[in-house]
C-alpha cells in the first residue's frame, strides 16, 4: 500500500513537471513571436525559426526542472516560476529588440522586492547584499566595457540579485559570462557580427540566474535545515 502510493505520489509529480514543461515552452514560443510584432515601431516581423523553437525549449526546460527539484512550499515555487516567466517575456524583447521593456522589468522587480521576506530559502540581508554587490560589478564592468551593457541589465541584476541572494548571485554573473562569451566567438566565427556589434547581456543574464537555481541545492529547499525558524 505505502509503495502504491509513493508510486501514485511520483506518478503525479512527473504530470507537473510535464506540465509546467509543457506550459512554458508554449510561453517560450509565444513570448519570441510578441516580441517579432509588438510594439509595433520595434517590431522586426520574423517569421518562427530556430529562435523560436529554442526559446520555446529553454523555457520549458527551465520551468520543468525548477519544478522537479523544488522542494520549497507550493506558494515559493509558484513565485519562482512567475519571476521566470518574466524573464522569459524579457529574454524574448531583449533578443529580438535589444532592450527590456519597463512593462516586465518593473513587475519582477516589485515581485522580487515583496518575495524578500517571505523567502524560505534565502535571508533577507543575504537577498540585499547580493543584489547591491552583483549591481556594483555590472555597473563597474559597464564603466571598463564601453557598450558592453546597457541600463535594462542593470534593472534586471536587481531582481535575480534579490532572488539568489549573496553570494550565489555570482555563480550567475560567471554563468552568464561564459556564454556570453562562447555565443559571441560563435558569431564571430559565423560572420552574423562584427567585433563592434553589439550582444544583448540580458538573456545570458536570465541563463545564468536559472542554471544557478536549479544547481545550487539551498535556492529550491533541498537542504534539511535552510534557514532558522524567524
Amino acid at each position: 500500500m505505502h509503495e502504491r502510493t509513493a508510486f501514485l505520489g511520483d506518478l503525479g509529480m512527473a504530470m507537473v513537471v510535464i506540465l509546467a514543461g509543457i506550459g512554458y515552452a508554449l510561453l517560450g514560443a509565444a513570448a519570441e513571436r510578441l516580441a517579432s510584432v509588438w510594439p509595433v515601431e520595434e517590431a522586426s516581423r520574423r517569421r518562427p525559426g530556430w529562435r523560436t523553437a529554442l526559446l520555446a525549449f529553454a523555457a520549458g526546460g527551465a520551468a520543468g526542472g525548477l519544478v522537479w527539484r523544488s522542494q520549497l512550499p507550493a506558494w515559493a515555487t509558484g513565485v519562482d516560476l512567475a519571476m521566470l516567466a518574466l524573464m522569459i517575456g524579457l529574454t524574448a524583447t531583449d533578443l529580438d529588440q535589444r532592450r527590456l521593456p519597463h512593462l516586465l522589468l518593473d513587475p519582477l522587480i516589485a515581485l522580487a522586492v515583496v518575495f524578500v521576506p517571505f523567502n524560505p530559502s534565502v535571508r533577507p540581508l543575504d537577498a540585499v547584499i547580493g543584489a547591491a554587490s552583483s549591481l556594483a560589478l555590472l555597473w563597474v564592468l559597464g564603466r571598463l566595457v564601453r557598450g558592453g551593457l546597457a541600463t535594462g541589465d542593470l534593472y534586471l541584476m536587481a531582481p535575480i540579485g534579490l532572488l539568489l541572494g549573496w553570494p550565489s548571485v555570482f555563480l550567475a554573473i560567471f554563468v552568464a559570462a561564459l556564454l556570453s562569451a562562447a555565443a559571441s566567438l560563435l558569431l564571430l566565427a559565423r560572420g552574423s557580427v562584427g567585433l563592434k556589434s553589439y550582444i544583448p547581456f540580458g538573456p545570458f543574464l536570465v541563463a545564468g540566474a536559472v542554471v544557478t537555481l536549479l544547481r545550487e541545492p539551498q535556492l529550491l529547499g533541498q537542504v534539511a535545515a535552510l534557514l532558522p525558524i524567524r
